[in-house]
């Protein structure tokens, strides 16, 4: 929870409160559920929490915004920016029912109102958002095949409405056909942990 309070010194007290359910919460669903690696549960605020708020490092949604994570898994990085962002909506979509599952137990734990959380598809998506978040879900050409018909043409962010895509490693061949606009950020300008060199925030807009 300090890592937290260390890069985002002015969250109010409902959401360190909430920051800090997340410990007790996940170590407990992920013994019944396993949604985050047994061996990565102990760094859930370095490699999950805070992994997650690099999108609000890049961007600061304003009131209003509609956000879908896209593969939300456990429920990053959509429940650490809804907390992040109370006046923003956020709806997580993911194909397992057991990691929906958790994700709504969580949400309804810590007592978040600005969320839904659907066990779908994305190919089966309808709404529209201003912007889509996901983590390392699938390569960036397939992932636009997807998402792109649900982003909203209407604009109302300092960022045009788009795709924030947290992945690590080797992305220059799935950024190629995108080299025109596409901008990769190494979390590390924001994060001086040495797990997040070589780690990024790709952001496409759609």
């Amino acid at each position: 929870m300090e890592l937290i309070q260390k890069y985002f010194p002015n969250l109010t007290a409902e959401q360190q409160s909430q920051f800090a359910a997340l410990y007790a919460l996940y170590h407990d669903w992920n013994a019944k559920i396993n949604v985050i690696s047994r061996k990565d549960i102990d760094n859930l605020y370095e490699h999950h929490v805070l992994h997650s708020l690099a999108i609000a490092k890049a961007i600061h949604f304003r009131e209003g915004t509609r956000i879908m994570d896209f593969g939300c898994g456990g429920g990053f990085p959509g429940i650490p920016l809804a907390i992040m962002f109370p006046e923003c909506s956020f709806k997580l979509i993911d194909g397992t029912a057991k990691k929906i599952r958790v994700c709504n137990e969580v949400i309804s734990a810590i007592g978040l109102k600005n969320v839904t959380a659907i066990q779908q598809r994305g190919e089966e998506e309808k709404e529209l958002f201003d912007f889509i978040v996901s983590r390392a879900v699938m390569p960036l050409p397939d992932l636009t095949k997807i998402v792109c018909k649900n982003i909203l043409k209407k604009q109302q962010n300092s960022m045009p409405n788009g795709i924030f895509c947290l992945k690590g490693g080797e992305l220059q061949s799935e950024m190629r056909p995108f080299k025109n606009i596409v901008e990769k950020t190494e979390l590390s300008v924001w994060f001086k942990e040495e797990w997040f060199k070589e780690k990024y925030l790709i952001y496409l807009p759609c």
